[in-house]
């Protein structure tokens, strides 16, 4: 059976035991002739912030994406905790912002629900759209837009779906430091009570917003002893606790890419 990254002692006030998790289960994957990762387990609880680190190329997005169905392992599979089907219940960020380039920001925001033929919220997108520090471009098309920009109207979109499981892959790495440490604030306010799984190559980032640190590493990649952190999230920045967390998750960094 697959272990568990989450103790129960470490379960945060906002964990609601109705909550999905996801179970990663024997998951194995191989590209060409490389085996990615092989009979990979994983249990994230509900309600929990886990990310997600490792070197480029360990295997990281392609877990995020066998999660949110857009690939298929060899072998395994990844389920909710609580019995019911994945399908409408996850919300996907990849790298790329993907944005529609003839869509206004606005519509963009909006657009998996033109897709799923469900009535429009402009005054919640557009909401979002002043948290991160938009509202001013809600009807730019995205080719007017810096990267960052991009970046923080892909985070509304994904924020917008307000979908009980968040799957982010290194949602805020365009974005400038101060930026970042606002919208990483914003993530933490929204996404309370969600299930999140965040990759990132940040130890400061994932120490200040993970319940429970995780790191891929090997070839084939394994998943090393989870970090968890009590207390809520976002941490500052001088918290004590982040900082020891953090020599921690750099110790465990650096001997997994010497290994």
């Amino acid at each position: 059976m697959p272990a568990s990254v989450i103790a129960p002692e470490h379960r945060t006030a906002t964990a609601e035991p109705k909550l999905p998790g996801l179970l990663f289960e024997r998951l194995s994957l191989h590209y060409g002739g490389w085996v990615i990762f092989s009979d990979l387990d994983l249990v994230i609880r509900g309600g929990e912030f886990v990310v997600l680190l490792g070197a480029s190329g360990v295997g990281k997005s392609s877990l995020l994406r066998i999660a949110a169905g857009l690939a298929r392992p060899e072998t395994g599979r990844v389920v909710a905790t609580d019995g019911l089907g994945l399908a409408g219940r996850i919300a996907y960020m990849a790298q790329q912002d993907l944005l529609y380039p003839w869509l206004t920001v606005l519509r963009n925001v909006m657009l998996g629900s033109h897709l799923r033929g469900e009535p429009r919220d402009p005054d919640r997108a557009l909401h979002l759209l002043e948290r991160v520090g938009l509202a001013d471009r809600a009807r730019a098309l995205p080719s007017e837009l810096s990267g960052g920009m991009r970046q923080r109207a892909a985070i509304a979109r994904t924020l917008y779906e307000d979908r009980p499981i968040v799957l982010m892959d290194e949602p805020f790495s365009a974005l400038d430091t101060l930026t970042r440490t606002r919208v990483q604030d914003l993530a933490a306010e929204l996404l309370v009570g969600r299930t999140v799984l965040l990759i990132t190559h940040d130890p400061l980032e994932a120490c200040r917003l993970g319940h429970h640190l995780v790191v891929l590493s090997g070839q084939p990649a394994t998943l090393g002893a989870p970090i968890s952190i009590d207390g809520p999230v976002p941490r500052a920045l001088d918290d004590p606790e982040l900082l020891r967390t953090q020599g921690r998750l750099m110790r465990a960094l650096t001997e997994a890419s010497a290994g």
